[in-house]
């Protein structure tokens, strides 16, 4: 009798209108990293604080998570898939590239206002980044870090193999506000983390303050 196998979840970045929160595409990690770090800094009162502010917070932490992905053709050249074939892992990665670019689009129109003599041009705005891991963590996010390392290439010099370290800087509702998908992403996010603190009485509760 064989042995059914769990269905192993794929970390990814979801791409979503900013506004709307409507999805607009997905970009799945090939394989999971072995490894991923977390950083985070409380948000204090500044130093030296009143004693009775002591233990006060000014909003959630300023929170980074780095991991180094791989991502390579292998796999797919042996099945002579085409996309592989013709581009190796070109794809993949301009999708991941293309998170810290301003569209080609946007830059175009930037430069009209600019020749027709529009004296402020607002900085262009980018797709809403959502890191998703697991079911208790997904929250918007901030591309802070793209490191790319190509280690392998095909015989027109399209790469096959890399490594990409990626850092991501969680947006939190004093970055984006209450009222907008990414704001509405990082409270469902916060509050299952809360949920998590109580999992077998770890914590009996919460008060106003957010403190155990």
């Amino acid at each position: 009798m064989s042995q059914i196998s769990p269905r192993l979840m794929k970390g990814a970045l979801l791409l979503l209108d900013p506004n709307t929160g409507i999805p607009l595409g997905t970009i799945s990690l090939q394989y999971n990293p072995e490894t991923l770090t977390r950083s985070l800094t409380p948000q204090s009162i500044e130093d030296p604080p009143d004693r009775s502010e002591i233990l006060r917070l000014k909003g959630p932490p300023i929170e980074n998570i780095s991991l180094t992905a791989e991502i390579d053709a292998t796999d797919q050249l042996e099945t002579q898939n085409p996309v592989a074939l013709a581009n190796g892992i070109a794809p993949i990665l301009s999708a991941l590239e293309t998170l810290v670019y301003p569209s080609s689009i946007d830059l175009i129109a930037n430069e009209a206002l600019t020749l027709l003599g529009t004296v402020e041009i607002l900085p262009m705005e980018s797709v809403l980044t959502v890191f998703v891991w697991n079911q208790a963590r997904i929250t918007p996010v901030r591309i802070t870090k793209l490191d790319i390392t190509e280690e392998a290439f095909d015989p027109m010099l399209n790469p096959i193999r890399a490594k990409v370290e990626l850092g991501m800087r969680v947006l939190n509702v004093n970055d984006t506000g209450f009222l907008n998908p990414a704001g509405a992403l990082y409270m469902v996010y916060q509050i299952q983390k809360e949920a998590l603190a109580r999992v077998n009485g770890q914590l009996a509760g919460l008060p106003s303050g957010g403190l155990p």
